[in-house]
């Protein structure tokens, strides 16, 4: 059972939920507009997604060349530099109005439990990979959920793997395992969504368009065993804990926002980068998602004229 800490009677102009490129560039642009933004990140580090991306970012400039990793230090360091209150390893369990402000729980590292006050809060808690129907929360061997670390830099020489998925990740993952010397390398997509530069790269002879099944124990697709299966099926909104303040969202659950502003249809409720489901989600909207909503929230406290 948790500890639970004393209210604080500190009210923060804003509570921002996520470190990474939205997040932080939302709270670094309140902090030098002269607000008191607060921070707060699940993990042990900021920077979101880019933290477990080993690749090299090629499309961004300023940072092209650079990796995941990379940038992800960049942006704890603009945070820092920009001397933004933070709170790592902290998980916000509920947002709740409480009169003109709202009460954010949150939950430390060593389970205790404090509930904190701000004028307005910023969803930016990112997405997570979708996994297997019928695979659970826990990790299945063998099975390799969405891109990062653990798909970069596992080995793949004399190994059969399957790729799943018809978007982007799984065509472009498809290229990087066939170049660490498999026996067989697969792609399955009931649907294909990837750009064709991505699809130019397959073999025909290796992709399977259409229905197919998966044995998840027996890592079988359409009854063809694998030692490896990679599963790229997208992504899912990560804000359980927003769920009681019946945020208007899309048929996939992403929260739906103003574009000029990035409000929610809660007044006071931001939500910014890929948990709002931008056209082109990476870091650069992300960025500029934090930008917009930032604005918005000077324009709503400081006292007009």
């Amino acid at each position: 059972m948790s500890d639970v800490a004393p209210q604080t009677n500190t009210i923060h102009d804003a509570i921002i939920v996520g470190g990474g490129p939205a997040g932080a560039s939302c709270a670094i642009w309140l902090k030098r507009l002269g607000f008191a933004p607060l921070l707060i990140e699940t993990a042990g580090a900021l920077g979101g997604l880019a933290r477990v991306n080993p690749f090299q970012d090629d499309w961004t400039p300023l940072v092209q060349g650079e990796t995941g990793h990379e940038i992800a230090g960049r942006i704890a360091r603009g945070v820092v530099d920009a001397g933004v209150a933070m709170r790592l390893q902290s998980a916000v369990s509920a947002v709740e109005r409480r009169g003109r402000t709202f009460e954010v729980t949150v939950r430390d590292a060593q389970g205790v439990t404090q509930i904190l006050h701000a004028h307005t809060v910023v969803i930016a808690s990112g997405v997570t990979a979708r996994g297997l129907d019928g695979a659970g929360p826990t990790p299945v061997p063998g099975i390799l959920v969405g891109p990062g670390s653990d798909v970069a830099d596992r080995d793949y020489r004399g190994l059969r793997v399957a790729i799943l998925g018809g978007g982007d990740n799984a065509f472009e993952n498809y290229t990087f395992v066939r170049e660490r010397d498999p026996a067989v390398v697969h792609l399955y997509a009931r649907h294909v969504r990837a750009q064709q530069q991505w699809i130019d790269r397959t073999r025909p002879e290796d992709v399977r368009i259409g229905a197919y099944d998966v044995d998840i124990n027996a890592r079988r697709v359409n009854g063809l065993p694998y030692d490896l299966l990679l599963v790229f099926y997208g992504w899912v909104p990560q804000v359980p804990y927003a769920e009681g303040l019946g945020l208007v969202r899309d048929a996939r659950g992403f929260v739906r926002t103003a574009r000029e502003t990035a409000e929610t249809s809660v007044e006071g409720i931001y939500a910014i980068g890929e948990v709002a489901h931008r056209m082109h989600p990476c870091v650069v909207t992300s960025l500029a998602d934090g930008v917009v909503a930032a604005k918005a929230i000077q324009a709503r406290l400081e006292p007009r004229p």
